[in-house]
């Protein structure tokens, strides 16, 4: 699976570079995302190009499950026990690194002898598009409220619901991809005010190409969901832009901040462990202002995978959703670029934020900023022979682009673990 400025000192804020496309290719009929269609009528022959994907990119949507079910009445703290010997083994690949290198790691191949390790697991970190996470959280949070006994009901609310772009979606220099089912031609083209797609195509345009203003919009329809609860389905776009108009906005920040955060405090995730404070385009910020600002951390994001995998985020099927919505389906980065994970299964969101200041005199760029430059990778790996962990990795390395060190760290990981 696949998925944020500027100002006088040159800030430049870069909430995610993706070309990541995930959930199974064979997910069209389900979700109705066009995109996936595409890849279908490539992998069947209908459209004459190739795929590209990588062995551990071909898992059908019925072939991804979750890992930890079985351990599901177990504590998020028992997974968070550090093993000494892989603890040892986990911080000595980090050997000469400072502690802007910061991670956990949980090894899940035997569920009866999982081992833990971490290196600065509480060091908070500006989470950037990781943060989207949060945003997919609090929308199946929001879903379960207004059909709590059917989550088929759901899904199809997802599917069938198309709500505009507006100023929302506005403005964010990375593209969707809109595939014509007609003339099987897909154009990628940034958000545009008018742009209608489902909730569905939304969720999955934040989640694979780690687009803002889809991010912004999914944020936005939580947001509804909160306030109109059971009538959202029915609720129109003239109802919905009303009630932005009409609301105070002091109240709208509130619900906008608690329908992202709550869900993680609910997981007994704190409030220095990861919380989400501003949307993700300048558009939005037209309607809700910041609140709290952003944050994550290595252990925050571990305790959100654990329970993700015992199907306690919500409920075990907005878990595997969850997940399938987090698998990768197409070209892989960063973290998940190394070449040990060709063959294996990764679930994966990254996120990144820079700032430069040039005044310095020195060396600056993107993904290079010498007064911030985070980069952060959270990614769920499942190999063939049953080699399964996850890990959380966040940086800030200045005047350096950390692709390449998360890319490596993932090779030494994957060799430690997969040995």
């Amino acid at each position: 699976m696949k998925n944020y400025l500027k100002i006088a000192i040159v800030l430049v804020l870069s909430w995610t570079f993706t070309g990541l496309n995930p959930y199974p290719i064979d997910g069209y009929a389900r979700t109705g995302i066009k995109r996936l269609l595409r890849l279908e009528r490539i992998k069947s022959g209908e459209i004459k190009e190739n795929l590209n994907l990588p062995a551990g990119a071909l898992k059908s949507y019925n072939e991804i499950a979750l890992s930890l079910t079985s351990k599901k009445k177990d504590s998020t703290a028992q997974f968070l026990v550090k093993d000494e010997k892989f603890n040892k083994e986990i911080n000595g690949l980090f050997y000469g690194l400072d502690k802007s290198y910061s991670l956990s790691v949980i090894d899940i191949s035997d569920v009866n002898n999982i081992r833990y390790a971490a290196r600065n697991e509480t060091a908070g970190y500006q989470p950037g598009s990781v943060g989207k996470l949060a945003v997919l959280i609090g929308l199946f949070t929001q879903l379960e409220i207004i059909y709590p006994d059917s989550f088929e009901k759901r899904i199809e609310l997802i599917k069938t619901k198309s709500v505009k772009a507006g100023l929302w979606g506005l403005t964010d220099e990375h593209t969707v991809p809109i595939f014509n089912t007609e003339t099987n031609k897909l154009v990628k083209r940034q958000v545009i005010a008018s742009d209608v797609f489902s909730l569905f195509e939304w969720t999955d345009h934040m989640t694979s190409v780690s687009n803002n203003g889809a991010a912004s919009i999914v944020w936005r329809e939580t947001i509804l969901m909160a306030a109109f609860g059971k009538d959202y389905p029915a609720l129109t776009q003239e109802g919905a832009d009303t009630y932005f108009k009409n609301t105070p906005k002091k109240e709208l920040t509130d619900l906008g901040n608690d329908v992202v955060n709550l869900p993680l405090r609910k997981l007994g995730i704190t409030f220095e462990e990861w919380r989400l404070g501003t949307f993700f385009t300048r558009g939005a910020n037209n309607f809700i202002g910041s609140k709290d600002g952003s944050i994550g951390s290595p252990i925050g994001l571990m305790k959100f995978l654990v329970q993700l995998e015992q199907g306690k985020v919500v409920d075990e099927k907005s878990s595997l959703e969850m997940k399938r919505l987090m698998y990768m389906t197409d070209r892989r980065i960063r973290y998940a670029y190394s070449p040990a994970l060709k063959d294996a299964a990764v679930y994966f969101k990254s996120g990144s934020l820079y700032k430069c200041d040039r005044s310095k005199g020195e060396a600056c760029g993107k993904y290079m900023g010498n007064v911030q430059n985070f980069m952060n990778s959270v990614a769920i790996v499942e190999h063939p022979n049953n080699c399964k962990y996850m890990v959380v990795l966040m940086t800030n390395v200045l005047r350096k682009n950390s692709a390449s060190d998360h890319m490596y760290l993932a090779g030494s990981i994957d060799k430690l673990i997969n040995k």
